[in-house]
């Protein structure tokens, strides 16, 4: 039996602002209820950084419990991916800033941009660092406050997004070559630019100097979302050599509930292996798995040996799958 290097999950954790919006909370903002947005989205409450809070702010928060879990201090990581669209500033990075918080002056960071995607996005990159040698142990990162970039006016869109936060480490370890062996199992990743329209901020520093608000055409997403996420998840069980019968836990990207009841539907994984938290969270773009994961390694759902799957889709279109044994 030879023995692989894998990246291994050490420990989970996230962070969400103070402040809690409800449903009813956008009644005197927009013309909604309550009843319109759990019936279209599952979601009855999100999370709304306050002043004092930031992308930045809340990744160092979710970082810190995660190594916290893992057992680690931040001297023990040389790799920070942090995904993110809604960076502290245009530059420099916010995993640099995230980095400098936590006292960690060697290794390397960067931030990763493939919105909702993003984490699926981020943890395939560490664990091709990792594999390569260039780093031994990373915290991944999603954070984001999408409430920054929502038209409060748009009510279409602003009842659906929520701030964040969530991290793991990722450690490489040699395994023996077995099907049981933890770590990541396979990576799949997808992209197409010609979906562009269909959900997209309208600015940006080349083109309107501004930061802009999210749009989107919400039919379409559902349209194509469904059918994108199953495609590059089958490929993966492919690659595998697994079947839905095989996992364990299924953690969606938390956007919409219809996608994610869909999506399990269509794949044939039990609605009781789907780890949902978009009804508490709402849509917080690259933040929504890590996010899901900690809960439900928390509250003892997902451990040791458990064979996880993660999916994702997000504007551009940009989507993928990624298989972990925990």
């Amino acid at each position: 039996m030879t023995n692989e290097t894998r990246s291994v999950v050490r420990g989970t954790g996230s962070a969400l602002p103070e402040r809690i919006m409800r449903n009813q909370d956008f009644e005197g903002i927009v013309e909604t209820s309550d009843e319109w947005i759990r019936q279209r989205t599952g979601i009855a409450a999100r999370h709304i950084a306050g002043d004092h809070e930031t992308t930045v702010s809340l990744a160092e928060a979710a970082a810190r419990q995660a190594l916290a879990a893992a057992g680690l201090e931040p001297a023990d990581i040389d790799l920070i991916v942090l995904a993110t669209a809604t960076p502290n500033n245009t530059f420099p990075a916010s995993a640099v800033q995230v980095q400098h918080r936590l006292g960690i002056s060697h290794g390397f960071a960067f931030d990763l941009q493939a919105v909702c995607s993003g984490f699926v996005y981020a943890l395939t990159t560490a664990d091709l660092y990792l594999k390569s040698g260039m780093a031994r142990r990373a915290l991944v990162i999603g954070a984001e406050t999408f409430s920054r970039i929502l038209d409060w006016e748009d009510r279409s869109t602003c009842v659906l997004f929520g701030d964040g936060a969530g991290a793991l480490v990722l450690e490489t370890t040699a395994e023996t070559g077995a099907d049981e062996a933890s770590g990541i199992i396979v990576s799949r990743l997808r992209s197409d630019g010609a979906h562009q329209s269909k959900l997209y901020v309208d600015g940006g520093p080349s083109t309107t100097g501004t930061i802009g608000k999210l749009r989107m055409e919400g039919r379409e997403v559902f349209k194509h979302a469904v059918g994108m996420i199953t495609d590059v998840i089958e490929d993966s069980f492919a690659a595998a050599g697994v079947t839905a019968d095989d996992i364990d836990w299924f953690v969606p990207h938390q956007a919409n509930r219809r996608i994610i009841d869909a999506s399990a539907r269509k794949l044939g994984i039990a609605a009781e292996k789907v780890v949902v938290t978009v009804d508490r969270h709402g849509n917080t773009s690259a933040a929504s798995i890590p996010l899901a994961l900690d809960a439900a390694v928390r509250d003892g759902r997902i451990k040791r040996g458990d064979l996880v799957l993660l999916e994702a889709m997000g504007g551009g279109f940009t989507w993928g799958a990624v298989l972990i044994r925990w």
